[in-house]
């Protein structure tokens, strides 16, 4: 077997399977359960076996639900009480979609595992933006190291979102789930905070709203309740409006200023995943910190493993526990690492 391909139901992956499918005779469609499996997945999965039976494709079904929760859903719950805030899709790609679940496809013999993601790879396997710059996933992708990316493929990287419906309906398929969510797959509703309450977690309570003087201005109630660069819902009078700049768990406070000090030239990662040699990092560098930013110019820096960039000009002030990905001019990521700080 070649190619394992990794199908969730949705459009994406149901496009992948069927390129692949045209190119080799011997593909795989492997599903993953990583939430336990209720009634309502368990009637996807058998919608995918049909499906993939009429396609001539063999299928399985992997209850991974157990170690989604231990490498996804309880760090993701550690990171809020650790006064960050964290990005659960880019650390499922690198721990469980290009981790486990490629694991799991080599062992039932397949060389390299393909999914629905918006990316592709180069000739030299470097990870590179993908063609349609609206949906473009190597965002989400950039922690995944060097080593899984070789065994990866990414059918949809040189197609774009708006073409793939017509294609599919072209060949006569429809996905099992015609809608696709924008939310993290496992918070229902997109509600984190209702989400958090509900995992038993010992959630800090609350504590004091102050500027960065020290001035008391109000009070809230969980550090976890908020985010980096947040105006509304403080519950501040002020005489201009407020935006949180800073969360401090030692203290429990929440630090809060004016629009005007928010912004910020600097970050740094933690360890990074680095995907160029850094001795082949082109002079001019693109570094992103947040999905929706558009990469900003920046000066990049590898020092002790840990990514240390300067923004050409002034950027909003990046959360910890977001990822901060490095590029170069024609997309290609260079390294990546979570982001611990910020500043001036």
């Amino acid at each position: 077997m070649s190619t394992a391909v990794a199908v969730s139901g949705g459009m994406d992956s149901l496009l992948a399977l069927a390129l692949l499918r045209d190119q080799e005779p011997d593909v795989l469609a492997l599903h993953a359960h990583f939430l336990p499996p209720d009634a309502a997945q368990l009637a996807l999965a058998e919608a995918l076996a049909r499906q993939c039976a009429a396609l001539g494709v063999a299928f399985e079904a992997v209850d991974l639900s157990g170690e989604f929760r231990r490498e996804v859903i309880e760090p993701f719950v550690a990171a809020y009480v650790d006064g960050k805030t964290p990005n659960p899709c880019a650390g499922c790609n690198r721990d469980m979609k290009f981790g486990l679940l490629a694991e799991h496809a080599a062992r039932l013999g397949a060389r390299r595992i393909a999914t629905g993601h918006y990316a592709r790879l180069g000739e030299s396997g470097e990870l590179l933006r993908g063609a349609d710059p609206v949906k473009d996933q190597s965002y989400f992708l950039s922690l995944v190291p060097a080593a899984s990316l070789a065994r990866a493929c990414f059918p949809l990287g040189g197609w774009r979102k708006a073409d793939v419906p017509a294609e599919l309906a072209r060949r006569g398929l429809a996905p099992p789930l015609p809608r696709e969510s924008q939310e993290v797959c496992f918070i229902p509703g997109d509600d984190y905070r209702a989400f958090l309450e509900a995992q038993g977690a010992r959630l800090p309570g609350p504590g004091p709203i102050l500027l960065e003087d020290g001035r008391r201005v109000g009070g809230h109630k969980g550090l976890w309740r908020h985010t980096i660069g947040q105006r509304k819902g403080l519950g501040v009078a002020w005489s201009e409006p407020l935006y949180v700049l800073e969360k401090r768990p030692e203290a429990n406070a929440l630090i809060v200023c004016p629009k005007s000090a928010l912004d910020v030239l600097e970050c740094s990662t933690e360890m990074a995943n680095v995907l160029v040699h850094p001795q082949d990092w082109p002079q001019e560098t693109l570094a992103q910190t947040c999905y929706r930013q558009r990469p900003r110019p920046v000066g990049a820096e590898l020092k002790d493993g840990r990514l240390r960039l300067r923004f050409h000009a002034p950027i909003p002030r990046p959360a910890p526990g977001q990822t901060a990905a490095l590029y170069d001019a024609s997309g290609r990521v260079l390294a990546a690492g979570v982001i611990t700080g910020a500043g001036a």
